[in-house]
């Protein structure tokens, strides 16, 4: 079994449950998946056990979350990043049939949400983002879809590139891939969790004076130089860890159930 980087979002519970479709209804009450356009199917993606007392949480479901899963007795798995995406191949062979496999096998729930998580203005990916960082949300980048998928928002006060740089690597836990080609102090932000570096363009049009997202391409570098903007590469899943987590402590909270975020360390 992989280890684990770090482990947070515990909830001990008294031996309380949930029937899934009730775990679903207030997950779906929530984040309102059918208000989207999604890459992948939100919601539940492989039934399990018909109870749930015991939630996991994870950024991807990736093998090693499915054997964290297991080891930890889980009724379900809650990710960001779960299975049957748009132009993805439907056949459960190989590394997919072993996944699937062994949540069948355990009786285990997969419960996805893409799109609508990273949006939530509470809980979604860039609020919990902005809030680690600091960062007020002025508003979403305009037109855009789904709204929220690019926020805008200040820091409290300017700061050195450097400085900033360095708020990002000790609330991540990682250094960022920066581009130093802005203005000399950072007031004005936007940012995007995960693979939002095709979102530069429009930051730039906003004003900003610094761009955060998950992922670079090789034209990022050049966008981010002559327009002298501030990029930063902080991680598609160190960005996005944070949106499941909340979504699976509130479902503790409000069912009393017990859930564990467990954190699959994964450098990209």
């Amino acid at each position: 079994m992989a280890a684990f980087a770090k482990r947070w979002c515990v909830k001990e519970s008294a031996g309380s449950d949930v029937s899934l479709p009730d775990l679903l209804g207030e997950m779906d009450g929530l984040l309102q998946p059918g208000l989207f356009s999604d890459y992948c199917p939100n919601g539940l993606q492989i039934e399990g056990r018909a109870r749930v007392a015991r939630l996991v949480s994870g950024v991807t479901a990736c093998r090693a979350l499915i054997e964290a899963a297991v080891a930890r007795a889980a009724d379900a798995v809650l990710v960001h990043h779960g299975y049957f995406w748009r132009n993805e191949s439907p056949t459960l062979t190989g590394m997919r049939r072993e996944r699937v496999r062994l949540l069948m096998k355990n009786d285990i729930s997969l419960i996805c949400y893409h799109l609508p998580l990273d949006v939530h203005p509470q809980i979604g990916n860039n609020a919990r983002l902005a809030e680690r960082l600091g960062l007020s949300v002025e508003s979403d980048l305009p037109g855009l879809q789904p709204a929220g998928i690019v926020k805008l928002g200040r820091l409290p006060e300017a700061l050195d590139p450097g400085a900033f740089r360095g708020r990002l690597a000790r609330s991540l836990g990682r250094d960022p891939l920066h581009i130093a080609a802005g203005p000399e102090r950072i007031s004005r932000v936007a940012w995007c969790t995960g693979a939002g570096q095709a979102y530069l363009e429009n930051a730039v049009a906003a004003g900003v004076d610094a761009f955060i997202t998950g992922e670079v391409s090789e034209p990022t570098v050049h966008v981010a130089r002559e327009n002298g903007v501030h990029f930063f590469a902080a991680g598609h899943h160190a960005t996005e860890r944070y949106g499941v987590a909340a979504l699976g402590d509130r479902m503790a909270a409000h069912f009393d159930i017990w859930h564990e975020f467990v954190d699959i360390e994964n450098p990209v």
